[in-house]
């Protein structure tokens, strides 16, 4: 039987670097929270491959003297707390002592650092756990460490990191975060010796903000202001009906700190129920203020999640706080509009039963039947490029799916048509419907490469954040191939010039952000198409007002000719049926 023993200090420090150092990532982010405890007013990052060859970091912050960087070299040697009582009154971003010898112990380490008042700055170097050298060194007040051969004591933890793309996305988010938390710092990003972004000091989030994501979207955010019992909520949130369809640009901090809170989160999501449509995320750049002692930053290894004391009483005051703010912005448009401005209850429809003809049922027509238009042309559409096409085109018949021998009854509600049928009654959801038959011609035009599309005579400006434009301009065949011209048009500035045919031009940015959120989110090149013919199945339809019954036998019959007639992309029902057991059943009829 194996006797307990206490485990050498490279191996306990190894063993830390596997809940602390996940990824290259949370090297910088434990180095740039470190600068910012210093007190810095510059930090520079730098990384290359990825973060695998080499991190670097380096500050204008206090520096520390020859003792203080040998001791920082130490499991849970920290300036940041001295007992258990300082956990509860935290106002440091770092405070377990535990990063810097985690790092060291899993990679080349170098430190550089000299503090005011000393003529030279002191030399650490440290590989796999090893101190090789401790000399003077010529060098700036601050610290400056470099990373090299992440994991090269620890080949097994190399093979679980992802691809440089994915570890650089993740690098460049985290000194976002970092950047957003403090507007007053300047930061600069370097990879593979490029630079991301250069944000020099800003008085205001609303600046930062617009250095980093665009002025764009800088543009689309207003302030908010809140405080009630010891709670604070400031920053910057969307207007109404401005939304993305990811999270990443809902950014919250709890005490300066970035963090992931769903009880944050879902509020914020709560809030704009009545300002976006379902499936869409706001935009904000909040943050929320709270005694420390309320909140306890020591529950995850990352410091990324938090756990409030009382998270009803945080929940609802973010509630009350946003859409107390978004009133404030639809005030002006419900007193001048009326009744059915935006932020008041839409009076309800009158409930009116379809006529039903009591003639004898209309045979169906044939499936050649030819269809209504359904979209209107754009009006800046370049004159030499051919016409949008009106409608969806018919797909590809599938004979062992014969168009149903439906009876037109009536249309209820605008987008609902009820049919009789042999068996009962149905009905068909318009939307749905046109949603099913646009993405089965979409996909196939995607896939064969024949998408039309239309050259604009005022192409559409786009301003992008860094990480969004390099996943265009990684993606630009794709887009390309997909019908969308995009030309770069300065640093984090495009145009768009050409649209597919079926998309209006009012819903280029839209749609461009929307797929490139998709495309942060870590979706396969291999189903991007698919993806991007599902996203544009729902910008393409557009319903007829008053459709008449020529139109909705034809959108059956070319349902019913698609591969999938009975759900829309997204998997909702294209139709129901009624049979007459359960017409009988809900009018209580015997058998």
């Amino acid at each position: 039987m194996a006797k307990v023993r206490i485990l050498p200090d490279r191996v306990a420090n190894q063993i830390a670097a596997g809940e602390v150092i996940e990824r290259p990532a949370a090297v910088v982010k434990e180095l740039v929270e470190n600068a910012l405890d210093a007190g810095a007013t510059r930090i520079e990052v730098e990384f290359r491959h990825g973060g695998r060859s080499l991190m670097r970091v380096e500050d204008n912050g206090g520096g520390m003297s020859r003792d203080d960087a040998l001791l920082a070299l130490e499991r849970h040697a920290t300036s940041k707390i001295a007992e258990a009582g300082d956990l509860d009154r935290l106002a440091s971003y770092g405070f377990r002592g535990e990063a810097l010898p985690s790092i060291a112990s899993v990679s080349r380490f170098e430190l550089q650092t000299r503090e005011a008042g000393r003529d030279v700055g002191t030399e650490v170097l440290v590989n796999g756990g090893k101190l090789v050298h401790v000399r003077d060194c010529g060098r700036p007040v601050g610290t400056r460490i470099e990373v090299t051969h992440l994991f090269n004591s620890v080949p097994a933890r190399r093979k679980f990191l992802k691809t440089d793309q994915t570890e650089s996305a993740h690098i460049i988010q985290c000194v976002r975060l970092y950047a957003l938390a403090c507007p007053q710092v300047a930061f600069t990003l370097v990879e593979d010796g490029r630079v991301i972004f250069r944000s020099p000091e800003c008085t205001t989030l609303a600046d930062r903000v617009g250095e980093i994501f665009g002025r764009q979207t800088a543009a689309a955010l207003v302030p908010i202001e809140a405080a009630e019992s010891g709670l604070r909520l400031s920053g910057l949130i969307g207007r109404p009906g401005i939304g993305r369809a990811t999270r990443h640009e809902m950014i919250v901090f709890v005490n300066r700190r970035p963090v992931d809170s769903r009880t944050l989160n879902y509020a914020l999501i709560e809030s704009y129920h009545e300002s976006l449509p379902k499936g869409r995320y706001p935009l904000a750049f909040v943050f929320f203020e709270c005694d420390p002692a309320a909140v306890d930053v020591n529950v995850h290894p990352a410091k990324r999640e938090v756990r409030f004391r009382s998270d009803p009483a945080v929940r609802s005051f973010v509630i009350r706080a946003v859409l107390a703010r978004l009133r404030e912005l639809n005030a002006p448009a419900a007193a001048t509009a009326g009744p059915g401005a935006q932020g008041a209850e839409p009076p309800r429809p009158a409930s009116v039963a379809p006529a039903v003809s009591i003639s004898p049922p209309i045979p169906p027509p044939k499936l050649s039947t030819p269809v209504v238009p359904t979209v209107s042309p754009s009006a800046l559409r370049h004159p030499s490029m051919p016409a949008i096409p009106a409608a969806p085109p018919a797909a590809v018949p599938r004979p062992e799916l014969p168009a149903p021998d439906w009876h037109f009854i009536g249309l209820a509600h605008g987008n609902f048509a009820l049919f009789e049928t042999a068996a009962g009654l149905v009905l068909l959801d318009r939307r749905a419907a046109h949603e099913r038959v646009w993405f089965e011609r979409l996909q196939a035009q995607f896939r064969e490469g024949t998408v039309p599309g239309q050259q604009l005579l005022l192409p559409v400006p786009v301003e992008l954040d860094p990480i969004a434009t390099a996943l265009l301009l990684e993606r630009m065949e794709l887009l390309q191939a997909c019908g969308l011209a995009v030309a770069e048009f300065g640093r984090n500035f495009f145009r768009i010039e050409a649209v597919p045919a079926w998309m209006e031009p009012g819903d280029a940015e839209p749609f461009l952000r929307d797929l490139l959120g998709r495309l942060r989110e870590g979706l396969n090149p291999d189903v991007a198409r698919e993806e991007i013919a599902r996203l544009a199945a729902t910008k393409a339809v557009r319903l007829p007002e008053a459709p008449g019954e020529t139109e909705l036998r034809a959108l059956v019959g070319q349902l019913f000719a698609t591969r999938h007639p009975l759900t829309s992309p997204a998997g909702r029902p294209t139709f129901i049926e009624v049979n007459h057991a359960e017409l009988a059943r809900r009018f209580q009829k015997l058998a």
